[in-house]
């Protein structure tokens, strides 16, 4: 884990907007001021109702500290669960001028309760204006939608669109069906109309199925590379099935998925699309452009080859205008903003990964 580096001479700032801080509750209670009664009746007689075995903990190997840096656990809480502390350990040291928030935890994406899960997901987004965006304007939201209850999630989406407080919409990663099933279709839709990015990062081992198309993973070695071909399998399921042919303006940021495999993922759909044309005439374009067209990319976790070249040519496929800085605040493979270039970079290249690209996706600029 990087430890920030406290910058004092305003002149050497940068400009940062990290598109990557995880809020937490400091207990199921704390949803319980945004719920009606009937569902805080549910909770504590039922319980939330997943779909793993291990209910109320995350699946080995990630269930210690769930996955976090053990410096940043308050007095009271699990860690990220305290305002200060992002402030005295993140926000104000680096300097941060807007964080976007990526709340994963108990806003009902992965429960099995269709209308649980949208009461999840409506009182995950109202805690997230009482004790984060309203107390600590740097901050932004992501609008968490019960995907797997899709009406509950547009009228989500539109409940918040106008209200500038939140940047983004959050689907959970492990959904019911591969991501580019019609069903899930009203929500890019409400998406594309509110002209709001979704955001994926990856979520929960609570969806019942092996995080490793070959099973269960051993050693959390093996469980922290599972997230590359979960994220290659949600950009080929939105390319291939058509959503970003039927939905022109919908923009996609994949958030702690890595990045250094886009181009071998767009390179292979390629080779095979005038084979398998026939089967999808949906697809009026290649693959590749409808990545380099419809997806931005988080920093974390940066790849750091031994070649420093190796990473750059990458992040020339993806295009400079695609990379957005993210520290995964408060895990323990956090990232300081000063630190995440191994390699030279140009001004402009720094400035556009640190602060421009994510000013232009999510209208900061």
């Amino acid at each position: 884990m990087n430890q920030p580096i406290v910058e004092t001479d305003a002149a050497t700032r940068l400009r940062i907007i990290d598109c990557d801080i995880h809020p937490a509750q400091k207990s199921t209670e704390a949803m319980f001021p945004f719920m009606e009664q009937r569902w805080i009746e549910h909770m504590q007689t039922f319980g939330t109702h997943t779909r793993q075995a291990l209910v109320g903990q995350l699946a080995y190997p990630r269930m210690t500290a769930n996955g976090m840096r053990m410096d940043s656990k308050p007095e009271v809480g699990p860690p990220g669960s305290d305002l200060q502390m992002l402030r005295d350990q993140h926000l104000d040291p680096l300097g941060i001028e807007i964080g976007n928030l990526i709340a994963l935890s108990r806003g009902g994406m992965e429960e099995r309760n269709p209308d649980l899960a949208a009461a999840m997901a409506s009182a995950v987004n109202q805690w997230q204006i009482a004790e984060w965006l309203e107390p600590e304007p740097r901050l932004r939201g992501g609008i968490v939608v019960a995907q797997d209850n899709p009406d509950s999630a547009v009228a989500e989406i539109e409940k918040y669109a106008g209200d500038k407080r939140f940047v983004q919409i959050i689907m959970s990663t492990r959904p019911n069906e591969t991501l580019g099933t019609r069903k899930y279709w009203p929500i890019y839709r409400a998406a594309a109309e509110a002209g709001l990015p979704i955001g994926l990062h990856p979520v929960g081992f609570s969806n019942g199925k092996p995080s490793s198309g070959s099973g269960w993973p051993s050693f959390y070695f093996q469980e922290h590379y599972t997230f590359v071909p979960g994220a290659e399998a949600l950009v080929t399921s939105l390319v291939i099935e058509g959503v970003l042919e039927a939905f022109p303006k919908l923009k996609v940021a994949i958030i702690e998925g890595g990045f250094s495999w886009a181009p071998a993922l767009g390179w292979r759909m390629d080779k095979h699309f005038d084979t398998f044309h026939k089967e999808v005439p949906h697809l009026k374009r290649k693959p590749s452009e409808y990545m380099k067209e419809h997806f931005w990319w988080a920093t974390q976790p940066m790849e750091e080859p031994k070649r420093p070249r190796d990473i750059v040519d990458v992040i020339d496929w993806i295009g400079w205008d695609r990379l957005m800085y993210s520290s995964d605040y408060p895990h323990w493979d956090y990232d300081d903003a000063y630190r995440i270039f191994r390699f030279p970079v140009e001004p402009d290249q720094r400035d556009a990964v640190l602060s421009g690209n994510a000013s232009k996706l999510y209208g900061y600029a």
